[in-house]
């Protein structure tokens, strides 16, 4: 695994008041990537397909390579310079320890980018202004302690699952959905907010923290989960 999750060099191109096309904000991104030291540029869409005079204008050049979604994987960007066209949270958070060497994000929802520009301590690009990341901003925040033991419930998780390269394993996830589970007096008593505040003050990677704050929401609204028979009565101590 890389020895940080994002590089240095992390920029998002973001929609500016006033505009009225998406060229601008294309623009922002690939002069911005460009000037950014590294090796060879990437750029990733979600089809072949797609709209824009300056993408398709980079896209053409024979030192540019072009992947798409389908059958993507993140590690392929190891020490490369990537432009990621309009992704959704889920594909932002495969760009954790992808071991990149600069990243250029064009924004299409903002919804999905918020916690990732946070997480990546991401440059915002505007048409007017350049606002640079607040340093260290999630490093130094320390939330109170969780009760009922969840505390350590987390704690634990994100220490066994910081020991894979890809996250927390299957036999993790079925250990936190069964005691959520068989101990609803445990995990009543905290919102999914909390869950995620403290997931993301321990640095575990987006995609953990969403799918275990998912877990929460999730029974709190009456779902239930398929458990593997070998953890279905497991309870953390």
């Amino acid at each position: 695994m890389p020895s940080a999750p994002y590089p240095n060099s992390v920029a998002i191109s973001r929609l500016s008041e006033g505009e009225q096309s998406r060229e601008p904000q294309n623009l922002r991104a690939i002069r911005w990537l460009l000037a950014q030291e590294g090796g060879p540029l990437v750029v990733v869409t979600p089809r072949k397909d797609f709209s824009g005079e300056s993408m398709k204008r980079l896209v053409a050049r024979p030192d540019v390579t072009h992947m798409t979604w389908r059958g993507f994987s993140a590690g392929s960007l190891a020490g490369a310079r990537v432009l990621y066209a309009w992704p959704d949270r889920e594909h932002l958070n495969e760009l954790w320890g992808s071991g990149t060497d600069a990243i250029a994000v064009i924004e299409w929802n903002e919804d999905h980018t918020t916690k990732w520009i946070e997480d990546a301590r991401s440059i915002q690009l505007y048409c007017d202004r350049t606002v640079h990341p607040v340093v260290d901003s999630i490093a130094s925040q320390v939330s109170e302690e969780l009760p009922n033991g969840i505390d350590s419930i987390l704690k634990h998780v994100a220490s066994m699952a910081a020991g894979y390269s890809s996250g927390m394993k299957w036999n993790e996830e079925d250990k936190l959905k069964a005691d959520i589970m068989n101990r609803p007096d445990r995990w009543k008593a905290v919102t999914a907010d909390q869950v995620q505040t403290k997931c993301r003050e321990l640095g575990m990677r987006p995609k953990d923290v969403d799918t275990i704050v998912s877990y929460v929401q999730r029974r709190k609204e009456g779902k239930r989960f398929n458990v593997r028979s070998s953890y279905r009565t497991f309870e953390f101590n």
